[in-house]
């Protein structure tokens, strides 16, 4: 980063305090926002019903997915800045749109918001790991691990397991009890977010068939949670990366170099609502998505000098676990290696 090297407990820059004017919500850049993200999604679903009912080739169906999941993605977004409280100037408008938007993304509002602001408050602790974030061993850890335990988490770190399994089960699974045994306000979330997922089953299977149903939702929700799941890894999961303990820890420097800033083309940009800009979300997590690039424009402290490419991106499968020594990201392979060399060297 361009930022200078800072020792845990620093006091915080002057460029960190100044992001803060970027945090105004508005009411019409909100607005605006829903009308370009759900409007669109609806009609496209609705056109994939309507082929679906007059026998169109089923590949014509699944090409019309693709864009559909693309606006699901953005839809998510905005359900992700609802969490934060950043979308609209209205707490409890951000609770309604986070209800609303959260059923079509097939995930309920309240149990995902404690668990992603836990994210936020503990991102790179080593200490605090296992809510809201991908599951990482340390090397030492997965050195002094059982086979059974170290087949375990290979099995989980695989990409199909993380991402195409991940997909299914998170979102058609997980997200339908998380959250049951939490608050009240929890459960009723989960409760109503599922009363809502099967309300709008049922009146497209009365009208169309529940085949009609499945054919359109069913892809749509698995290919959007396969790349949603990648975008939340990848933010998180590069070289060199940063996990630290909590008396080394600094919020900022988690930002920093715990967050990436994922270069994407503008198309990408605007359908994933600037998130790529992860850094500048992490140092401060109240600004809106659509004020995030004006953010990053006007603050050339908090550039990063290497910002991650799609193309470097796909490096970050290899990436599974986090070395204390060396303050990086190994993959099975190096870890394996480093391993068969502690073990010569001990004969």
């Amino acid at each position: 980063m361009n930022a200078p090297e800072r020792s845990a407990g620093s006091p915080r820059p002057e460029w960190y305090r100044q992001l803060a004017r970027f945090q105004e919500r508005s009411w019409s850049r909100a607005i605006g926002q829903m009308l370009t993200t759900i409007v669109p999604y609806f009609a496209i679903a609705g056109l994939m019903v309507y082929s679906v009912v007059n026998e169109w080739p089923y590949w014509s169906t699944l090409a019309m997915a693709l864009p559909a999941v693309l606006f699901l993605i953005r839809n998510f977004i905005i359900f992700h800045d609802c969490t934060h409280g950043s979308f609209m100037p209205s707490d409890r408008a951000n609770r309604i749109v986070g209800f609303f938007t959260g059923a079509l993304a097939f995930t309920a509002f309240e149990p995902w918001r404690r668990s992603h602001l836990t994210h936020h408050a503990t991102n790179g602790q080593l200490d605090h790991r296992g809510i809201g974030d991908v599951m990482t061993m340390t090397f030492e850890e997965y050195q002094a691990a059982s086979r059974w335990k170290r087949l375990q988490y290979r099995l989980y770190r695989h990409p199909f397991v993380m991402f195409f399994l991940g997909s299914i089960y998170t979102f058609l699974i997980l997200n339908r009890f998380q959250g049951l045994r939490g608050t009240p306000a929890e459960r009723r979330s989960v409760l109503l977010t599922n009363a809502a997922i099967a309300s709008i089953a049922v009146l497209v299977s009365v009208f169309f068939g529940f085949g009609t149903y499945v054919a359109v939702q069913l892809p749509i929700i698995f290919v959007a949670g396969v790349f949603g799941i990648w975008l939340f890894y990848v933010q998180h999961q590069f070289d060199p990366g940063y996990w630290a303990h909590d008396e080394d820890w600094d919020s900022i420097d988690a930002a920093m170099k715990g967050a990436s800033h994922y270069n994407l083309p503008s198309v990408l940009r605007w359908f994933t609502g600037n998130i790529g800009i992860h850094h500048i979300h992490h140092l401060r997590p109240r600004i809106p998505s659509y004020a995030l690039h004006r953010a990053y424009v006007a603050t050339p402290e908090a550039h990063v000098e290497q910002p991650l490419t799609f193309w470097r991106s796909l490096a970050a499968v290899r990436y599974n676990l986090w070395s204390e020594m060396q303050s990086r990201f190994l993959s099975f392979r190096q870890a394996a290696r480093i391993m068969r060399a502690q073990k010569r060297s001990t004969v």
